[in-house]
């Protein structure tokens, strides 16, 4: 007689290795190098594919069920905030530039890291990094989307939200974080793995999420800092990807090591000057602070950063160059890139203000060294000369960095008095810099950065609309008069004083 056997369940590692190990092969009508140019030809050598190692063994069913929950709360709360005007909840008017600064110039970089995601997954013939680096396309594809949706409620009342796409490819603070992913997806698959998921989601993220979404909450802003708590297990994920593809690479073969140590030289320069903008979003756009630059730098940085370089250092692998200069101007940059954004609000897409007597004395005690000695002398100078009609706006065109496209703005490591000014002569012309970690980035490749779409470079050369302001204000779809210029008088402002006017009324 026969006995009926009960089919075994597969265990969540088998069922995984099926859905993903298991969905590869090997080519036939073409030579796997044919069918995977890209991830040899940077010099990275691959001995074992199958030694990559998955930490989160998610399939793609269980992540579509798991990120639709997160989906449904974070909606709901969105939906709530605008249906009870949330915006009226926030601590001031200005915190929304903060907003402004973010989506124009982060959330863009979501999509881009999407399309980077996509196309370096299609490129590694190891499919475990395939299906990591397509997992996180998608989560990349969800945080542009929730981005916008979370903040668009500000769109309804606020000026300078109206065309972020259009002004992202133009206005030209925002090629600084467009040339960073420009740059980033022009490399090869295993750069940009180091630039994004390691140099940037891992090391820097959370310098960028940590403070924004910290500063969303303490600011009343709860569309927003629930957009961050629904992406911080996507977090998890990146930066654990990040991690796995350095381990993965100095693991396989020990002439990976010094390739990975000159990416990771150059991304983590790249993503340091690219987060001068959370500096000074940090120090002077959240009316309710949380804690400074120099003190986020100092938690994220030097303190969790040095732990996990010390980890690595058994590869052979030390701290990326130039770290010990973002240490010295720790409590500088925020002023500096903020000193930049005052003289050309007039050309920008969100306002800028000086700091109140309040948070002088915030900048004061958090800054002893530097405030008081450089930079509030400054402000009470650019005080005066608002109080005498004279508002200052520099209307000449700055000279910008090759590398990085930041106007020429910081100064020397060992002097904060003296701006920093690099050169380099390639095919008998001369391209500067502003620092030597931009101009080593760019004396190793000058190939790929003779090509920067330099703002200032293009306005002279008419490609910007025109020759005049108001020309090339229109050419980025600036309002001129409700997205830029001061704060004070502006159009947010006179609205939000209404409000509140309003909300004072009503309660007596």
């Amino acid at each position: 007689m026969s006995v009926a056997t009960k089919a075994r369940k597969l265990g969540l590692k088998q069922r995984y290795a099926l859905m993903t190990r298991g969905l590869g092969w090997e080519t036939t009508y073409q030579p796997m190098d044919t069918v995977f140019p890209y991830d040899t030809y940077e010099g990275i050598k691959i001995h074992d594919w199958d030694a990559w190692e998955d930490p989160f063994r998610l399939t793609m069913d269980a992540y579509w069920k798991y990120q639709s929950e997160k989906e449904r709360k974070l909606y709901a709360v969105i939906d709530s905030f605008a249906q009870n005007n949330g915006h009226l909840g926030i601590t001031d008017a200005r915190y929304v530039n903060a907003i402004k600064l973010f989506l124009t110039g982060v959330s863009p970089l979501e999509y881009q890291a999407h399309r980077g995601f996509a196309h370096a997954g299609r490129h590694f013939r190891g499919v475990g990094p395939r299906i990591a680096c397509q997992m996180q396309s998608i989560d990349e594809l969800r945080h542009a989307q929730t981005q916008v949706h979370a903040m668009s409620h500000y769109n309804k009342y606020f000026d300078g939200f109206h065309d972020k796409t259009h002004m992202h490819d133009r206005v030209w603070y925002l090629s600084v974080p467009k040339s960073f992913f420009d740059d980033a997806m022009t490399a090869g698959p295993f750069e940009f793995l180091t630039a994004i998921s390691f140099s940037f989601e891992y090391v820097l993220t959370n310098l960028l999420f940590v403070p924004f979404m910290s500063g969303a909450a303490y600011n009343g802003d709860m569309a927003t800092v629930t957009f961050g708590f629904s992406a911080q297990s996507d977090e998890a994920r990146h930066m654990t990807l990040g991690l796995e593809v350095i381990k993965f690479m100095l693991e396989q073969d020990e002439g990976n090591t010094p390739i990975v140590q000159r990416w990771m030289d150059k991304w983590f320069w790249r993503g340091y000057r690219l987060l001068a903008l959370v500096a000074m979003m940090m120090d002077y756009m959240l009316p309710k602070r949380i804690m400074s630059w120099q003190e986020a730098w100092e938690m994220y940085f030097e303190e969790a950063g040095g732990a996990l370089f010390e980890d690595l250092s058994r590869y052979g692998i030390r701290p990326p160059k130039y770290h010990e200069v973002a240490a010295k101007e720790k409590d500088r940059i925020s002023h500096e890139a903020w000193g930049i954004f005052y003289n050309y609000t007039h050309a920008a897409a969100f306002h800028t203000w000086l700091p109140n007597e309040d948070e002088m004395a915030w900048l004061s005690a958090k800054y002893p060294k530097t405030f008081d000695k450089i930079y509030r002398p400054r402000y009470e100078q650019w005080a005066k000369m608002k109080a005498e009609g004279k508002r200052f706006y520099n209307n000449t065109l700055p000279q910008l960095c090759t590398t990085c496209q930041i106007p020429m703005g910081f100064t020397e490591p060992d002097d904060p008095t003296t701006i920093c000014f690099r050169s380099s002569e390639y095919r008998g012309e001369r391209y500067h810099f502003c620092s030597d970690g931009c101009k080593d980035i760019f004396d190793y490749e000058p190939e790929k950065y003779i090509q920067s779409w330099l703002p200032v470079h293009q306005i002279y050369q008419g490609n910007c609309g025109g020759a005049e302001l108001g020309q090339v204000l229109d050419w980025y779809h600036i309002n001129q008069g409700a997205d830029n210029l001061d704060y004070d008088g502006s159009p947010d402002q006179q609205l939000w004083d209404k409000w509140m006017s309003d909300r004072k009324k009503a309660a007596s």
